[in-house]
Parts: C-alpha cells; structure tokens; sequence
C-alpha cells in the first residue's frame, strides 16, 4: 500500500510494507523536491530516522538501472532531450561494442 501527498514544496509518497507473514519493514518516505528526492526510514534498532538524499541525475540513473541487464552504464541526453543509454565501455550509444 501507498499513500501520495501534494505539500507545498514538495510530493510526498509513503510505502506501507503489507508484506503476508513475512516480518514487516518500517514505512519508506519518499519525498521529491524541486531539486533533489529523499527516502527516509526509521531503523527499528536505534529508531532513529535514516535518510539517503539523491540528485535528480541518481534518480534518472536509478529508474533507467531497474530495467536494464547488469552492467555499467552512463546517461546521456541528446539535443531534443532524448536519453541515451550506453553500456560502459561501448564504443556508440547503441551498444554495438
């Protein structure tokens, strides 16, 4: 389950973990600014919240990252702003190695 937000300066998901028999997690804040996006979790040891901040760039990196094979790769735009996936150490942007 999740919840979304619209505040002020910023959209604010909220993960609820619903896992079935499974030990459940801590909800995950996902909070996107102008800027930047950060993900927030209580740690149940400490209970202490625990943030990772992100650039927009990480984040560009992390969506293309969840639908690609292993490897290592580098974001590129072209003019017309058009992302360009290349597969590190490729020679062109359409892997042709």
């Amino acid at each position: 389950m999740f919840t979304i937000e619209h505040d002020f300066d910023a959209t604010v998901i909220t993960l609820v973990d619903e896992a079935g028999g499974q030990p459940l997690r801590e909800d995950v804040i996902i909070s996107a600014f102008e800027d930047c996006v950060t993900l927030e979790q209580v740690d149940p040891q400490t209970d202490e919240p625990v943030r990772i901040t992100l650039s927009l760039a990480q984040m560009n990196d992390l969506a293309a990252a969840l639908n690609l094979p292993e490897g290592s790769y580098r974001i590129t735009r072209a003019p017309a702003d058009r992302a360009i996936v290349a597969r590190h150490g490729d020679w062109c942007p359409c892997g042709g190695g």
